[in-house]
């Protein structure tokens, strides 16, 4: 039993250094974000291989909070990748029409037969 923790310390070991060289270098954020969420899904399997080397229950709370941090980090960074580009001061975006929408926008704002129109 003492030879299979230690083969998978190792084993998780590695991967934790390998997904903390990804949160590190990069380059882009959506690396940061997967490496980030491999180390915490690492520790949550460090922290269960402990409480199956010990025969013990009382770190279950710890894997909850740390599979909840896993997620919220995750949406997080995932509605900041994806929200809409900034907008200017006044609230309008600079567009060829002046109008101050974008004509993705508009038309999706419209009903669906005024939004096929646009598109014609």
């Amino acid at each position: 039993m003492t030879v299979l923790i230690t083969i998978a310390g190792a084993i998780l070991a590695v991967a934790a250094l390998l997904a903390l060289w990804r949160v590190i270098r990069g380059p882009s954020i959506v690396d940061r974000v997967i490496g980030s969420d491999v180390l915490l899904t690492t520790l949550i399997l460090v922290v269960g291989t402990e409480m199956v080397a010990n025969g013990h229950t009382r770190t279950i709370p710890l894997m909850v909070v740390l599979a909840a941090t896993a997620i919220l980090g995750t949406v997080s960074v995932a509605r900041f990748v994806t929200r809409p580009e900034a907008t200017s001061a006044t609230g309008a975006t600079s567009t060829p029409d002046g109008a101050g929408f974008s004509s993705r926008s508009a038309a999706s704002a419209m009903p669906d037969s005024a939004g096929k129109e646009l598109d014609s």
